[in-house]
Parts: C-alpha cells; sequence; structure tokens
C-alpha cells in the first residue's frame, strides 16, 4: 500500500512512533534512553512520528524535538494534538494522567479556535519547528466527557476543525484529523465534516474489531486514511495473559477479555506464532490502514517491533483464528509472510511529500 502521508520505514514497513512512552507514561524514561530511541529508529528508517502536549505535560514534544529539529524537514512525518491547553504552575504534582516526573505544567481543555491555535504555536515552540505533517484533535469523546460530549462535538466541528484547516491554509500544518481511541465519536464527526486522517488507538486490534463493522469502511469510502495506535491494547497483546498483570486500555483487563486473549495466545503457540506479531501484522491488512504506531520505551522495544512486524506467518494461523471464531468473517486477513522482508538502500525510504 502507497500512502499519502506516512511513509514506511527504509525495510518498507509501515511502522511509526508514538510518543506517550516518552512522556513517562507509568513510568520514567531517562532523557538518554528516550534519544538512544529516537536514534535507532531513525537508524531503522522510521520517518512517522506522533507526540502530543498530554504526553508528559509537553515532556514528549521536547524529547521528539530535540531528535527531530535538526533533520531535513520534508524527510519525515509528525504528528501532535490539540484539546488541552498546557499553562505553567510550580505547584503542579509530578504524577499527572498516569504519567511521572511531568513537566511543572497544568492541563485545561480547549476546543476553542483561539485554544487550537495557541496550542499548535506551542506545541511548535516545544518542538522546535515551523510546521507539523498532521494535527489531531485528541481525546473529544464521551469517555472524557461524559455529559459535555455534545458540546464538546459542536465545538469540534464549529470551531476547531475549521480553525485547523485555516492554519493548514496558512502553512502551518499539512492533514488534519482527529486522534482518538472511540469509534462513536469519529462517527458522528465524519458525520459532519471531513477530516485527512484518524489516529485511532486500541479499536481495530487483534483483540477488538469494534472499528471494524462501520468505521474502516467508511474511511475507505471517503478516503480518510488511518493510523493505528494502541495495538496492543495497551499491553495485554504484548506480555500475554500470563504475566498477572495484563493490562487493556490502561487497565487490569476485565475477566472477558482476558480470557478471549488466552485464546488467541493459544492459537500463537499452536502455530509457533509470536504474539506481538500478531498483534502488528494484523490491522494493516484492512485498507483504510495506512501505518501502525508503536509505543516503545527504549530502542530494544522499537527492534523487537521491527523484527516481529518481519516474522513469516502462515495463512494457516490466520485461518485457525477465524475458525476459532477470534476473527470476524468480514475483516481482511494478511497476505503470506513466508520469508522477512529484506532492508532496502537507505535512499529507498519514501519521504514525506512524495
Amino acid at each position: 500500500m502507497s500512502s499519502l502521508i506516512f511513509p514506511p520505514t527504509r525495510q518498507q514497513l509501515r511502522l511509526g512512533l508514538g510518543g506517550a512512552a516518552l512522556g513517562n507514561l507509568f513510568k520514567p524514561v531517562s532523557d538518554a534512553d528516550a534519544q538512544d530511541l529516537l536514534a535507532a529508529a531513525l537508524a531503522d528508517g522510521c520517518r512517522t512520528f506522533d507526540t502530543a502536549p498530554h504526553y508528559g505535560q509537553g515532556r514528549s514534544e521536547h524529547r521528539f524535538g530535540r531528535a527531530l529539529s535538526a533533520l531535513p524537514r520534508g524527510s519525515f512525518v509528525l504528528s501532535t494534538k490539540v484539546g488541552r491547553i498546557l499553562v505553567p504552575d510550580a505547584s503542579a504534582p509530578k504524577e499527572q494522567h498516569g504519567y511521572v516526573d511531568v513537566l511543572p505544567f497544568s492541563q485545561h481543555w480547549d476546543y476553542s479556535a483561539a485554544g487550537v491555535r495557541r496550542s499548535v504555536e506551542d506545541s511548535l515552540q516545544r518542538l522546535g519547528l515551523a510546521r507539523l505533517d498532521v494535527v489531531y484533535v485528541h481525546d473529544c469523546d464521551v469517555a472524557c466527557h461524559g455529559e459535555r460530549y455534545p458540546e464538546v462535538l459542536a465545538q469540534v466541528v464549529l470551531e476547531a476543525l475549521p480553525e485547523l484547516q485555516r492554519m493548514k491554509a496558512e502553512g502551518l500544518l499539512r492533514h488534519v484529523g482527529l486522534g482518538v481511541n472511540d469509534v462513536q465519536v469519529c462517527l458522528d464527526v465524519l458525520a459532519q465534516a471531513d477530516l485527512d486522517v484518524l489516529m485511532l488507538a486500541g479499536r481495530y486490534s487483534l483483540l477488538d474489531h469494534s472499528g471494524l463493522a462501520a468505521l474502516l469502511p467508511l474511511c475507505t469510502q471517503r478516503g480518510v486514511g488511518v493510523a493505528l495506535g494502541g495495538v496492543f491494547n495497551s499491553g495485554i497483546l504484548a506480555t500475554g495473559t500470563r504475566s498477572g498483570q495484563a493490562l487493556f486500555n490502561y487497565a487490569a483487563a476485565p475477566a472477558d477479555w482476558l480470557a478471549r486473549a488466552a485464546r488467541i495466545e493459544a492459537v500463537c503457540e499452536a502455530h509457533a506464532v509470536p504474539l506481538r506479531a500478531a498483534a502488528l501484522q494484523f490491522p494493516l491488512a484492512h485498507p483504510a490502514v495506512e501505518i501502525v504506531m508503536v509505543g516503545a520505551r527504549h530502542a530494544g522495544e522499537w527492534q523487537d517491533a521491527v523484527a516481529m512486524m518481519q516474522q513469516p506467518v502462515k495463512p494457516a494461523f490466520w485461518q485457525a483464528l477465524r475458525e476459532a471464531g477470534l476473527l470476524p468473517d468480514n475483516a481482511p486477513l494478511p497476505a503470506p509472510t513466508d520469508t522477512p522482508l529484506q532492508p532496502t538502500a537507505p535512499g529507498a525510504a519514501r519521504h514525506a511529500h512524495d
């Protein structure tokens, strides 16, 4: 698949680096480890990166900026998000919203036109850049806003998205989308507005197929690119079910999801397919999906993701999952990968403007 937005890695793998872990999600990542990870991803040909003000109260954006700001601007795709304004706050706790050792800011929801513009300008300063490739409206769903959701939805459609389109016309950004882990808000917005791209986390994975029925076909029909985050569903599809700490959607995995994941794990073991490889490769078979973003914490996790993307997987494995009722009948299955992909020459990586 040839993407208009997201370049593949040098190995022609549709794999990008997400920035939540580099904002110190759940546990700290040192600056040295963060820069080693970014250097390793760049050395492997990764050219797609995603961050957000929310990730460590700006810490993730600072780390991405340090690694990327000196590179030729047309050589990578970088996205960030709007919807939260960071306000300097000397008394702000060091742990906020699941992030630890965060920068001294508090955050406030703001989907107004003025708030969106300020957020983009603040992000550009933290990143040390003059423009962004993609800006996503972040977490504008019922789970985050509850009874205020209708008000938030209206403001996103009437203020946030038009302001992002104005900034797109001004050259401050190239593509506009939503960054969410909820299917319904995507459908609600697409019923009223056009989008270039979605960053959808956790809703089309080996375990959770809730994005398949309505959203992904609509994206294919409308030409909306999809970047998938959360393909490990916060950890359960990376660690498996026997670690004693299996996470699903940022919390301890409920019993029903744990049982379903255990059945998937059993099929993986029967076919000698690593669970991580199946989780990374499965969603890329859908024509709406352009790229998978992984939230690695250090260079070793990134390199493992590259290896898992190259792991040979035979069609019999996918068929076994389907026959066990673990994959929907209408879910596209990956093409055979009998042999690992071979790296291409360094100059073969597709650039952002191709």
